[in-house]
């Protein structure tokens, strides 16, 4: 089997959620006897300049990895507008390598188009497509997210969408919304990391028979040891990740600045992350919250993946304070892998991964009086730490996650044999 895994950017340029695990689950393939595998990721000018004379960049020394440079790519769209230049490319490496599967982790830089070019270059092949978040029904890249002021979204529809972009037209997003539902329909299966983001796209528009739940993983690792504390009392808290208003690491840090005022003494946040592609002013305010804070936050900034294993170390508890509908931050998954229970905003993919009570605490989000109060509940209740360290189950590993998707690459294979 040949299986060609495309992702949005790769994870040594970007290292988002996305990238990691597509790249983790490629690498798992990549190992597997009888399996060959290509990773495409795209990117732009923000990590790379172009080179003349191709689209494609290597990525260090590896033979198997490719990077498609796309400058050219309409956000509000999805699409590739690069026809000349990009399209010929893809369809060159379409034919030569000639995959049996396309997985398409996002369509993002590379452009929905992409789809219809795999059905036309290669008819025989199963197009699968995974679902990381909501770009294709969310023109607020993805968020779900009012752009003035901080309400969620349930939903979206052409009036909905136009009260967030007045600029926009009700019909520009009618269109926008049809144009990724026709290419949408040459996918021959859908996987949701998540059954709460499986929800959103079955309300969309989605056939729930296309849409199967297979969760993401992490490569097998040895669990982080847990630091020592001679009286008992749980500490020391961690944030992992980008810093981005959506992600609620001001709200996190208000939260230690209520604790403070309270004269709550001894404990910590480990802030690890750094703050790409953010407004000056966003960043003045994250600066000025740790600032404030005095010894209490310790700001470490942007960490290598092969790190979490000793940073996880220093920490007891992991938070997740986003403000969005999260779908399946990897961050959960890294803390249950070290087993540190997680105080997540109980909303989303969030809440469907962390058990109130069980392997962690449920806040409301977006409410640093909430997050502080499940904060001090976390070092005053002796007990409780232990006890959510015992409901803590590992993710699935990588090989547990690449049997699922190979399992599931093979029933389109044979469903389209049947029919």
């Amino acid at each position: 089997m040949r299986i060609l895994a495309v992702a949005h950017n790769h994870p040594d340029l970007h290292p988002g959620g996305t990238e990691i695990f597509s790249h983790d689950l490629f690498r798992e393939f990549r190992s597997r006897p009888g399996i060959e595998a290509l990773f495409l990721a795209a990117t732009n000018r923000v990590h790379r300049e172009p080179r003349p004379g191709t689209s494609f960049q290597a990525v260090g020394d590896a033979p198997d990895e490719v990077i498609l440079w796309s400058g050219h790519f309409d956000h509000f769209y999805l699409s590739q507008i690069d026809t000349y230049g990009v399209v010929p490319h893809l369809e060159n490496l379409l034919k030569e390598f000639r995959p049996d599967v396309v997985h398409i982790h996002h369509i993002l830089l590379l452009g929905v188009e992409f789809i219809a070019i795999v059905r036309r270059v290669l008819p025989q092949a199963r197009i699968v497509l995974t679902l990381h978040d909501y770009y294709a029904i969310c023109a607020h890249d993805g968020l779900m997210m009012r752009p003035r002021g901080r309400e969620r979204c349930e939903k979206a529809s052409p009036n909905r969408c136009n009260a967030c972009f007045p600029e926009t037209a009700p019909d520009r997003f009618l269109l926008r919304e049809r144009h990724l539902k026709t290419l949408f329909a040459q996918v021959d299966r859908f996987i949701a990391p998540s059954h709460f983001i499986r929800d959103r796209f079955i309300a969309w528009g989605l056939s729930p028979a296309l849409i199967d739940v297979v969760a993401n993983g992490r490569p097998a690792a040895q669990a982080a040891s847990h630091r020592q504390s001679h009286d008992g009392r749980r500490l020391v808290f961690g944030y992992f990740g980008n810093i981005n208003p959506w992600k609620g690491a001001a709200v996190l840090l208000k939260a230690c600045h209520l604790l403070i005022s309270e004269g709550v003494e001894g404990f910590e946040l480990r802030l690890h992350g750094g703050t790409p592609f953010q407004a000056e002013g966003f960043v003045e305010e994250i600066e000025k919250l740790v600032r404030d804070a005095g010894v209490r936050v310790v700001k470490l900034g942007p960490y290598r993946r092969d790190e979490v294993p000793a940073l996880m170390e220093a920490v007891d508890w992991v938070v997740v304070p986003s403000i969005w509908w999260e779908n399946s931050p990897l961050v959960i998954q890294e803390a249950f892998l070290h087993r540190r229970p997680v105080i997540a905003s109980g909303i989303g993919g969030m809440a469907e991964a962390v058990a109130d009570g069980v392997n962690g605490l449920h806040v409301r989000p977006d409410d640093p009086v909430a997050l502080a109060r499940a904060m001090r509940r976390a070092m005053d209740e002796l007990d409780l730490w232990k006890t959510l360290v015992e409901g803590i189950a590992s993710p699935p590993d990588m090989a547990q996650v690449a049997d699922q998707h190979l399992h599931l690459y093979r029933s389109i294979a044979d469903s389209a044999q049947a029919a």
